[in-house]
This record gives structure tokens, sequence and C-alpha cells, in this order.
């Protein structure tokens, strides 16, 4: 905790914390470099080099993200490096690292002299040396120019997540917690009034019952973690960590289902699953633990699952569009990507314009009688005495993916931008004007002015906080509010007192509006509610301006080069697909740490933009068209 009473040289305590971190994370990256040289010189087997090097990367790619500088060698850097770190502690000890009340503090009065530096910084480096530096507290990365180090700087110095020793595991913070928990509060709510109850089930699954539906477990198996060991004895047999839990829960709706009046089961569980990818992780999109709900549900009737697997989707889309002022288009998935061992997927897809990709939003399965035959989920039907029925059977599922998503569509280069409706902080309010000729009387009555608009606005359902930490000017709270991507600032200094007035800014926008008094509550409700609807209304934008139809592959692919996602006439052949993204695939990474990557299929789109003509061929132009598929390079 920060002390509020901590004379000014102490305040840049991050920064400093930074330095420590960055020094322990040079040493483990120093470490772990020796370690592969060693397992080469020693000719290890490639999976322990492989796994070694991957470690390494890593550790280099957080190193980079908290320093904003590649690592280099002490042999490479020479004594220069050194003198480097010589200069960075005696400006952070003089309070000039730009996240202090050292440097910010000037000007602390002079309402003018407390915006934003350009270039979304606190303030210099503080020594006079040489250019001025951006602050650790701003972004160095621009979102246009480099995505990957653009997404890495907001989710780490928004203090979204920090990282773990562990890789692909990452520790979330309540920053982003809060919005998961939004989401979850949402949905839960929703699913409940289908008549969905919620439970838990364990994550551990035997080998037998992982691997009783083949087809499902072939998709999975090479992500699948395995537990051999208990101390140092192994196991007589190896036990997985869920991966998805269909093969845990299962058995059980075998023992609890004998006759029709049994169905229809419909459980939800919150938990976590295990996936150990070898692809190149990132925070939120692609990690080897995740957060997520997964429903499962059987029926009696065809009629009543393909009923369920629509109510959930558009459940789905809401949470994007209504939650997270994300548009999505809605559709099925095609044979080659729909989930292992079920009849059919539907989702709903994101699209994310700086990258020019697509992103699969959430899943909504039919597994129809396949799961329910593997595991004798059986029941009698009165119409049909004597015999056995199998029930039929959906999966649904939605991730912490979304916060991912989230972030890299609203974000901008001065931090995060979160959409009211999931935002932990939907105000901050800020005191301004509190210089050394402030009488003690009139700093008192700001502060209690404070108190009361915090009062005022949590009894309108507002969520809010007043920020009166006093080592910190207001400019370095504004940078630190707009990096975290609160909705609305709140100015009040002792002028707006005077006037009876309050300074509000928003977020998204930068507008500045002067609001009454007496009209905070009302005013603020109103332009949380505008907030939301134009985040909503900029994303839809962005995406019917990237959405396009083309008939040719030459025309496909000249729309997809551009950054577009573009259905095209699709025979629905698994082949083909693969043809179509061996055709399409780059040469060159299109953003540092994503694959090289050809267009996949993304959905088969309910609304699609065109309609096939008869006789239309397939993009390949050897089959009949079956549909319009949306195809994109996709996360």
């Amino acid at each position: 905790m920060r002390s509020r009473a901590a004379p000014a040289q102490k305040a840049p305590t991050p920064v400093q914390s930074d330095v420590a971190s960055a020094a322990g994370l040079f040493e483990k990256v120093a470490q772990q470099g020796e370690l592969v040289r060693t397992l080469k010189a020693e000719k290890a087997s490639k999976d322990q080099v492989d796994e070694a090097v991957k470690t390494l990367l890593d550790l280099k790619s957080k190193y980079k993200t908290l320093t904003g500088q590649e690592y280099k060698p002490v042999a490479a850097a020479g004594g220069e490096d050194k003198n480097r770190k010589e200069r960075e502690n005696k400006s952070e000890k003089q309070g000039g690292g730009g996240g202090g009340a050292g440097g910010a503090k000037k000007g602390k009065g002079d309402k003018a002299s407390q915006g934003k530096d350009p270039a979304g910084g606190a303030g210099g480096a503080g020594d006079g040396q040489g250019p001025k530096k951006q602050t650790r507290l701003g972004l160095e990365a621009k979102k246009e120019e480099n995505l990957a180090d653009w997404y890495s700087q907001v989710i780490t110095k928004a203090e979204m997540i920090e990282y773990y020793d562990v890789s692909g595991c990452y520790v979330l913070r309540p920053w982003s917690f809060a919005i998961w928990e939004a989401i979850k509060d949402f949905f839960d709510r929703e699913i409940k009034k289908l008549g969905v109850e919620n439970c838990y089930f364990p994550m551990f699954v035997s080998q037998a019952a992982l691997e009783k539906e083949k087809t499902h477990i072939e998709d999975f198996a090479p992500e699948v973690a395995w537990v051999t060991r208990s101390g140092k004895t192994e196991l007589a047999e190896p036990i997985a960590v869920r991966p998805t839990s269909e093969t845990v829960m299962y058995p059980a709706y075998a023992k609890w289902v004998q006759s029709h009046r049994d169905l229809p089961i419909k459980l939800n569980q919150w938990c976590n699953v295990v996936r150990w990818e070898f692809k190149h992780p990132q925070p939120f999109l692609r990690t080897r633990e995740f957060l997520w709900q997964e429903g499962h549900t059987a029926f009696a009737t065809k009629e009543e699952a393909a009923k369920e697997v629509l109510q959930i989707l558009d459940l789905y889309a809401r949470v994007y569009e209504e939650l997270m002022a994300i548009p999505v288009v809605k559709g099925r998935k095609t044979e080659k990507e729909k989930f292992a061992g079920g009849d059919y997927t539907t989702t709903v897809e994101a699209f994310i314009s700086a990258s020019g990709r697509a992103i699969q939003g959430a899943t909504s399965h039919h597994l129809g009688q396949n799961f329910s035959r593997m595991f004798e989920i059986t029941f009698e039907d009165p119409k049909k005495p004597g015999e056995k029925q199998l029930a039929f059977q959906n999966s649904w599922g939605l991730t912490t993916r979304t916060i991912g998503v989230l972030t890299m569509v609203h974000g901008d280069n001065r931090g995060l931008v979160l959409p009211p409706r999931v935002a932990c902080l939907q105000v901050v309010i800020i005191p301004c004007g509190i210089t050394a000729s402030l009488a003690e009387q009139e700093k008192d009555a700001l502060m209690n002015q404070c108190d009361t608009y915090v009062n005022r606005l949590q009894a309108a359902d507002i969520r809010v906080k007043s920020d009166i930490r006093d080592n910190y000017s207001p400019g370095w709270k504004f940078n630190h509010w707009e990096l975290k991507g609160v909705p609305i600032r709140l100015e009040v200094g002792p002028k707006d007192m005077q006037q009876r007035q309050c300074v509000a800014v928003r977020r998204d926008t930068g507008e500045k509006v002067t609001i009454p008094e007496a009209e905070v509550e009302k005013k603020l409700a109103a332009m949380l509610e505008d907030i939301q609807s134009c985040l909503f209304a900029k994303a839809s934008n962005d995406l019917k301006s990237h959405l396009v139809a083309a008939d040719t592959m030459e025309q496909f692919q000249k729309e997809l080069d551009s950054g577009k996602i573009v259905q095209i006439p699709f025979c629905g052949g698994m082949e083909c697909e693969d043809w179509i993204k061996k055709t399409t695939a780059k040469d060159q990474d299109l953003e540092p740490g994503a694959p090289s990557m050809g267009a996949k299929s993304l959905c088969i789109p309910f609304s699609p933009l065109k309609t096939l003509q008869p006789g239309q061929l397939c993009v390949c132009g050897k089959a009949p068209a079956q549909y319009y598929t949306m195809f994109g390079r996709s996360y």
C-alpha cells in the first residue's frame, strides 16, 4: 500500500519496482540462455532443446514488454549498458522517472498544464539526458504500427495481467477479472431463465473416459496435459486435466437418465480448463489455462436441442454486442471446423481491424446422439414401450478470450477503452487545483465535495471512486485512468465548486462537458449510455467496411490481402478448404509473433451478403457452390 503522506522523492515506487523486476528478468533470460547453450552442447533431445528455447523466447518477450527494449547480453552491451542503468537509477532516485510526484507535481494547481502529454506519457525522463524519453506510464508502441507490442503493453500497463513463471499461464488482475465477472453475471442470469442450473465436476478425467469418443479426443489429443506422478511415485494410470468436460460429465448423465421424465438435463459450470498448446501464447487469446463456462444439456427430442443451440448463440451475441459493444457475425461452422464429435457447430465471429483478422467469439454445438451413444445416455419413451432411446445433446462455451477481443477492438494509443457496461469503474473523480497557497479549509471542502459526488453516483447505481492520492498530480492521474480505460473522468476544482459545477471528460472521444452540480447523476448516466452506443456504432462501421463478398479466387485474394474478411461461394469440401488455406498463405508473418497463415473458414453466415445464383461454382472452379462462406485470416 502506498502512504498518502509519502514525501515527493519516494513517489516513483512503481518505476523502482519495474527496475527491480527488469533486473530479475534480465538474470532469468541470461540463465535460460546458458541452459539452451548447455543442452545444445550436450546434444540433448530435440524436445528438450525446443522447450528450453520456447521458454527463452517467452522470457525475452516479457523483458521487452517490461522495459520497452530488446534483451542484450552484457557481453554485447558492454560498459554502455552499465552506464545506462546508473543514469536510469539516478534519474529515478531524483523522482524524474515519469510516474511520481517529483516531476508530476510541477504546475499542480494550473489546470491548463494538467493535460495529456501528446505521446501518452506523464512527463519526461527527468534528467535532461538526450531526447525526451517516453515514461513507463504511457504506451510506447502504436496500435496501427505494431499491434503485438501495443497489445502486450496495454494489458500489462493497464494492470490487466501479470506474467507468471509457467509459459502460457497468466495472472488475471482485478481490473480484467471484473470484466469477466460482468460477463458472468449477465450470462448466468440469462441461462437461468432458460432453466439451466450451475454445478461443478472434477478437473481430472481418466484415460479410459477421455478416449471413449475417438473423434472427440483426436482433436484434443496434442493439447491434453497429463498427471503421471504423485510425489516421486508413478501413477498406475495417467490422469488427464480436462481440456473440456464432455467425457467428465456424461458418465454421470448416463446414471441420472432412466426415463423421459429425467429429461431435459440442463447444467452449466464456471471453471478452468487446460489445453497445452505449443503455439505462440498470447494473454487472453491463446493460453494454456483459461476460464470459461461450459454448458452441457440433454433432451428427449432433436427439436428441443436444436432450439436451445440458437437460444444460447443469441445470448453469446448479446454478450458481445450489448455488454462489450462488439458486433459479431452469427453462423454455422463448416464440416472441417466444427466441434470434434458433434453434429454441427454454431458460432459468433468478431473482427480485429488492426490486424485484419477474425476471432471466434463463442460456440454453441449440437452433439446429436454421438456422445449419448458412446456413454449410453438412454431413456424409455412412453410412445415406444420397451425401446431405449438415445438422448440428444448440446454443449456450449464462452471463455476469457472475450477480454482480449474487447482490448483489441476498442483500445487506442492512449490505452484501454472500456465499454461502461463491463467497466469495473465507470467514473473516476479527480480533485484539481490543489496548490500550496490553497487554504486547508478549502482543501477539506473540495475533498468533501468529491465524497458527496461519490455517494450520489453510487446511489444512482454508477460504479465510481475518487482518486484523492496526494502524491500524484492530477495530470498523472488523468493519464493513469485513461490508460486503464475508465469511461468518464470527473474533474472537480475550487473554481468548479464556486460555480456549482464539475467537468466530465469522455474516454472514447476526449470531449469535455461542463455539468451543473444538481444534474450530475442524470447527465453522467446518459453519457455512459451514449459512450456504450458510440463504441458499438464505431465498431459496427469498422466491421461493415471490412466485410465484403467476392466471387473469384483472384478477387478473394485481393480483398484478403487488404485486411478484410470475405464471403465466397464455397462447395463445403474439406480438401477444397485445405487448398484455399494453402493458396492464400503468406510467406511473411502478418505481425510479429503471429504465425504465417492462409485464410480459413470462419462460418457459413446466417445472413450472407449475397445469394447464390443457380449453377454458381465454388471459387475452386471445380464443384457447385453450396453456400456463401465467410473466410479470413484468424486468431
